[in-house]
């Protein structure tokens, strides 16, 4: 009790005390509160000026490296562009009241296709505690890749008699060309990157009169089936130039390659008329699809009118869909093709290849390891087609090509073993391989696909 009193007297003389010693302290605690906020407040102006101008900068590189992606400035108008969207940043409210960007330099690394750039600003300070200075200069540099790839992509579709059912046909043909306006996302009609072409396929494929009279076969008898002939080569007796669009598969030591018509020319097989007139066991079907297969083209309107075409009719020899999907992607059949339908070499670094594999069921039928029409269809104890279906998928993967498959209402196991098989591996948490029970699931698998292959050109 007596040395709290002891410590109050103590308390009151300091409170009585005259001598100004307790003004200084007072000055010198106010003084360096003041520097202290002082302090506080310009480090954190700082910061948040810093994080203004990273995301100014990071958002000015990301914008040109996809403008040059996609061919909407060129590279010398890299500069000028990233100029213009700092400029558009600069002040205007936020950590930048009224700092103006500076653009220091952007370097173009045309080997690495990287864009980098640096820049700063001068930010005024509310309390210009540090030394005489009345501004604080802030950096930032920020790096991006860009490409000049163009995409090639084949879309091989079923248009078989069993997607007549429940309109699954219909539900094709709308899902399909959404996927047409997503690739063709942002195309530059001036300097087009993005080329698709259409391949329906069922127990044919119509790959249309003009490319047919170049690289097609058609087998005049039953003793003409076998390899055809290279399309400078002699052709027998009877065999017709011009033929109409209807394709089968290949024979002979070509069968599972991409070399041109000029190696050897595809078959039109002989049994493929007596399949056709004697009434595919009484389902009936036409020769070839309806709709012919369409090569690379920027044209998405024309696209969208051929997939429009589509009708469902025949068997499903998957085979020659995939075959002729790979051809569309091979530069071996550029001098078959006219020049704007020609696909660029293989070379990942410029060029990525891209095909959709879709069905409704099991790969069926296949004309080249038989002999009669009765035994087109798997069930009648020859080797199954998927087999050369996934033959063909694991030769155009090895070139580089990058498959998807969907399966749309797939009731068989083998169907689905077959598109999982074709489909390249998943990586980074992205699918190849999907499943579609109705329009809407089928629509949405085609959406995501088109989509992540837009963020592949982009970001590989």
């Amino acid at each position: 009790m007596l040395r709290f009193i002891e410590f109050r007297q103590l308390v009151r003389r300091f409170g009585d005390n005259r001598s100004g010693n307790f003004m200084v302290v007072a000055g010198v605690v106010i003084a360096v509160l003041v520097l202290a906020v002082g302090f506080g407040v310009g480090t954190a102006q700082l910061m948040n000026a810093k994080s203004a101008l990273g995301a100014a900068v990071d958002a000015a590189v990301t914008s040109t490296t996809r403008d040059l992606t996609l061919g909407n400035v060129t590279e010398q108008q890299a500069s000028a562009s990233v100029k213009a969207f700092l400029d558009a940043n600069s002040g205007g409210g936020g950590a930048l009241p009224s700092g103006k960007i500076v653009l220091d330099r952007v370097t173009l690394n045309r080997s690495a296709y990287t864009v980098e750039v640096a820049a700063h600003v001068d930010v005024p300070l509310f309390f210009p505690v540090f030394g005489l200075e009345k501004t604080r200069r802030v950096s930032q540099t920020s790096a991006a890749a860009y490409s000049f790839r163009q995409i090639e992509v084949a879309m091989i579709l079923d248009v078989t008699g069993s997607m007549k059912e429940n309109d699954k046909i219909g539900a094709l043909r709308t899902a399909a060309a959404k996927a047409v306006d997503i690739i063709f996302k942002d195309q530059n009609p001036n300097r087009p990157r993005v080329r698709v072409a259409v391949v329906p396929y069922a127990n044919s494929v119509n790959v249309g009169s003009t490319l047919a009279a170049s690289s097609v076969f058609v087998e005049p008898t039953a003793n003409d089936r076998g390899q055809a002939p290279g399309s400078n080569e002699p052709r027998p007796p009877g065999s017709s130039y011009n033929p109409n669009g209807c394709a089968t598969e290949r024979k002979g030591a070509y069968q599972y390659t991409d070399d041109g018509p000029q190696a050897s020319m595809v078959n039109r097989d002989y049994l493929l008329a007596e399949f056709v007139s004697q009434g595919n066991r009484g389902y009936g079907t036409r020769d070839c699809p309806e709709a012919a297969m369409m090569p690379l083209t920027a044209d998405a309107a024309a696209l969208k009118s051929r997939i429009a075409s589509f009708a469902a009719s025949g068997g499903t020899a998957g085979h020659i869909g995939i075959q002729w999907g790979w051809y569309m992607l091979s530069p071996k059949w550029a001098g078959a093709l006219a020049q704007s339908q020609q696909p660029e070499p293989f070379d990942t670094t410029k060029v990525s290849k891209y095909a959709i594999l879709m069905t409704d069921g099991e790969f069926n039928l296949s004309y080249f390891d038989v002999d009669s029409p009765d035994a087109v269809y798997n069930d009648y104890g020859k080797p199954a087609t998927r087999n050369a279906a996934t033959t063909l998928c694991t030769k155009m993967k090895a070139q580089g090509i990058e498959i998807f498959t969907i399966g749309f209402d797939l009731t068989e196991v083998n169907a689905k073993g077959t598109l999982q098989s074709c489909a390249s591996p998943d990586t980074g948490g992205l699918r190849h391989f999907y499943q579609a029970s109705t329009g809407t699931e089928l629509e949405k698998a085609f959406t995501t696909i088109a989509s992540n292959m837009q963020r592949l050109a982009l970001t590989k």
